[in-house]
């Protein structure tokens, strides 16, 4: 696909509440690519750095569906994930940082001692509430959202993750943020949940007219699942970009759903094996849930030289917070 220069603008156009500083820092990854004994040129975009709430993809998100959310007037933001949310918790900061109410909806037991992000959603002021399991989160949502408009309340749903639209048009923003500090590198990759992540980063190159390989690594649930959640992402997107249809949703995807173990948030071997190499080479942090499985899917493509040349960059979407849970 060419460049679009008016779909860039319309993107880059799109309101927003200043919350991260940009650009996010690129670095080498050197002694991490010796480690593993390969030859592609290893690069790590740290939006774990960004200074607000700890960080992470969520807070780029929220810089443009919080913008929405105050236009249309709100004082209170709904959300939902698991106990140890980061989405969650960067909502809840979010919903400091303005002045709103914050609801969280919960799926998992309520923990005796909060810790890590279930203590930071706390500290922040935010009401948790918790259910039994994933299918009662959106039935919470919406009756915590008619509670608050019964108490005169102006609430606004976010969906989990902020996997909208408006959240991917962040994470397509990030891709011309990127090409700022480097050339385009021959892969992404990034962890992969709800979407909006890889919906954005899939939509920023296409808009540019990359060719760069976008590589999801899955955090809890099969590629199919995943893909079609991106797809129908990409759809708003090129909704709200008005651009025509199948111009962004047509495009290639890539979902690798064999490092997720066990499930969400539990540790595999591998992902272990991704924390302790990627501290002790390079300094910074991954967390078992998230960005430690989809560093394990580059450790084990780098040493099956599957990427044996030219750059591939990391793209860390934060959730260090979860080491301490």
């Amino acid at each position: 696909m060419p460049v679009d220069l008016a779909a860039l603008e319309r993107l880059q156009s799109l309101p927003r509440v200043p919350l991260a500083s940009a650009p996010t820092p690129i670095e080498d990854m050197p002694r991490l690519r010796t480690a593993l004994g390969g030859r592609a040129t290893l690069l790590v975009k740290r939006d774990d750095a960004i200074a607000f709430a700890f960080g992470g993809n969520k807070v780029r998100k929220l810089q443009l569906v919080a913008a929405d959310a105050k236009a249309r007037g709100a004082d209170a933001l709904v959300t939902c994930g698991g106990v140890q949310s980061n989405h969650a918790r960067a909502t809840a900061a979010v919903a400091a940082r303005l002045g709103m109410a914050c609801v969280l909806i919960a799926n998992g037991t309520p923990p005796a001692r909060p810790t890590a992000n279930a203590l930071l959603a706390r500290v922040l002021g935010a009401d948790v509430r918790y259910v039994a399991s994933r299918d009662e989160r959106a039935p919470a949502m919406d009756a915590a959202a008619a509670e608050l408009r019964t108490a005169g309340r102006r609430p606004v749903v976010i969906p989990l993750g902020a996997s909208t639209a408006l959240g991917a048009a962040a994470y397509a923003q990030a891709i011309g943020e990127m090409l700022g500090q480097v050339d385009a590198p021959q892969a992404i990759v990034h962890a992969s949940s709800s979407g909006g992540t890889q919906a954005g980063l899939v939509a920023g190159c296409r808009l540019h007219g990359l060719e760069t390989r976008v590589l999801g690594i899955s955090a809890d649930g099969a590629s199919a699942v995943i893909e079609e959640e991106v797809r129908r992402i990409l759809r708003d997107l090129e909704g709200l970009l008005a651009i025509d249809q199948g111009a962004l949703s047509t495009a290639p995807l890539e979902v690798d759903d064999t490092f997720f173990g066990e499930g969400y948030g539990v540790p595999t071997g591998a992902s272990e094996e991704a924390v302790s190499l990627t501290a002790r080479n390079e300094g910074f942090f991954v967390d078992h849930t998230y960005t430690a499985k989809a560093m394990a899917g580059l450790i084990a493509r780098v040493r099956a030289r599957e990427f044996d040349r030219g750059t591939v960059l990391f793209w860390h979407t934060g959730g260090q917070v979860g080491l301490f849970a």
